[in-house]
């Protein structure tokens, strides 16, 4: 099954990749040979944020799995805006997670998960087994839950 009828399969509409208005020359994904390299993606859907705050405070930590699996959605909108067919991901590389958590909040890889069941759930176990990282960190731009970065290979055209 492609990517586009998994994404369809799961009630996943992409949204329009965020444009940076006060930085024209930053690009939502960047293809160098057969690795894209997505932008930091935060957990909103079309600039409207279902949570904010930190994790282990206002916002709980299944919250902060959802912002995480969004930020996870927006890398695939990223994707799309650059390299047109989904299809052309074979493997997802690398993820990694930001979590803006409480002092001592210890649990950044459960957040991480919901970015990393979300591939799995759209590319199939062989093509989502990434390498990953999870921090915790003290604060986050919009006081958002999370923010990931990823990066895919593309399979050539």
């Amino acid at each position: 099954m492609g990517v586009e009828a998994r994404l369809k399969e799961l009630g996943i509409v992409l949204p329009n990749p965020p444009v940076v208005k006060a930085a024209p020359h930053l690009v939502p994904a960047v293809l160098s040979g057969d690795l894209l390299f997505c932008q930091g993606a935060l957990g909103h859907v079309n600039g409207q944020f279902p949570y904010l705050g930190k994790v282990g405070g206002a916002v709980t930590e299944e919250q902060a799995r959802e912002s995480a699996r969004l930020c996870a959605i927006n890398h695939l909108a990223q994707a799309k805006a650059v390299i047109s067919d989904l299809n052309r991901i074979s493997r997802v590389v690398q993820l990694t997670c930001y979590t803006n958590g409480v002092p001592g909040f210890e649990r950044a890889p459960y957040v991480t998960n919901g970015a990393s069941d979300l591939f799995v759930e759209v590319f199939g176990p062989e093509r989502a087994a990434m390498a990953r990282v999870s921090l915790s960190v003290p604060d986050l731009i919009y006081t958002a839950p999370c923010e990931t970065v990823c990066i895919f290979e593309v399979s050539r055209q």
